[in-house]
């Protein structure tokens, strides 16, 4: 590899800025792609994101933002994608330029709706990318923590060791800690899945369940991701290391977490479609749920997911989330 690697990010949510202030305290120009012209205007002008984690100030001078996809992946060796998963597919329709050669790492923490497919699957099916291109970055970490300059921890994971520490080494400041893995499957799955586990903890709380039950959802949401990643891609791993059990337990209990506030909104009575109205932001769980189920459902043999179905029923059939919660509760233990 090239020893003056050009990093971009492509994304303009709260994550894909986080990302980009964990870059720039590394690297002296930062590629930026987002599709918000008036957003890129007011960054330029401003030296922050007017939508997300506006507390971050960038030096300006470091940012190659624009809002041509093409450019920015044209002029970049790592692309670090943090567009929301529903809209990936939309966003790379645009592109004309080939991702040949490039070192595509996700931070998008969903499945894509139109393939069913975690990111780095999408990539290498799709785009014929191989794995050794491809890696993921996981938590437990939150984008407003982030922005405070919290202690936080990141797990990145990929099939070429030499890429993952090329990306760890970047992100990695007084304030952020890396750590590399090449379990780039499992890694990616368990941020999937979380978002849904952490939908059923707010799910939970709406609906006016304490603490003690809280401990025993996440105990049992622990376990539940343990069975469905070892179904779908079968390594040793120790789950409950940072990238799994950690990452589980901060969106399933943080006040950041837009999964659990989207669950939280849902067990309080709102509708799906009222509470997606009500957020700015995308809970990734709510398309993780389906996809997660659905693929569940091919197995002959399914895997027990009692959380997964119980949160399946509440948003995709329309059941009564007071009931399937009373009902969920005799499964766990």
């Amino acid at each position: 590899m090239k020893n003056d690697m050009k990093f971009a990010v492509l994304g303009g949510g709260s994550w894909a800025t986080a990302i980009v202030k964990m870059l720039t305290e590394n690297l002296s120009s930062v590629h930026w792609y987002m599709r918000n012209t008036e957003a890129i205007a007011y960054i330029k002008e401003h030296h922050h994101n007017p939508n997300y984690i506006s507390a971050v100030e960038f030096d300006v001078e470091k940012l190659e933002l624009s809002a041509d996809i093409n450019a920015t992946v044209n002029n970049a060796d790592v692309l670090i994608f943090a567009i929301p998963s529903a809209f990936l597919v939309t966003e790379l329709a645009k592109l004309t330029v080939s991702l040949e050669d490039k070192i595509i790492f996700s931070a998008i923490k969903g499945i894509v709706p139109e393939t069913g497919l975690i990111v780095g699957e999408h990539f290498n099916e799709t785009y014929n990318i191989p794995f050794t291109n491809i890696g993921v970055i996981t938590g437990p970490c939150h984008a407003e923590e982030v922005a405070l300059e919290r202690l936080s921890y990141l797990t990145i994971a990929s099939a070429d060791e030499e890429k993952a520490k090329l990306v760890a080494d970047k992100l990695s400041s007084d304030y952020i800690k890396t750590k590399t893995s090449d379990d780039i499957i499992g890694t990616e799955y368990a941020a999937v899945l979380k978002n849904i586990y952490a939908i059923a903890a707010g799910m939970a709380h709406g609906l006016g369940y304490g603490d003690n039950f809280q401990s025993v959802l996440m105990s049992n949401a622990i376990r539940e991701m343990k069975r469905f990643i070892k179904r779908v891609h079968h390594m040793k791993r120790n789950i409950n290391n940072s990238a799994y059990l950690g990452d589980l337990l901060v969106t399933g209990y943080s006040v950041f977490s837009r999964n659990r506030m989207f669950g939280n909104m849902i067990g309080k009575g709102y509708t799906v479609k009222s509470a997606m109205m009500e957020m700015s932001m995308v809970a990734e769980g709510y398309y993780a749920t389906k996809s997660a189920y659905l693929l569940n459902e091919k197995h002959t043999k399914k895997t027990k997911t009692p959380i997964i179905d119980a949160v399946y029923a509440v948003l995709y059939e329309g059941k009564n989330a007071k009931k399937v919660f009373k009902n969920l509760t005799e499964k766990l233990d």
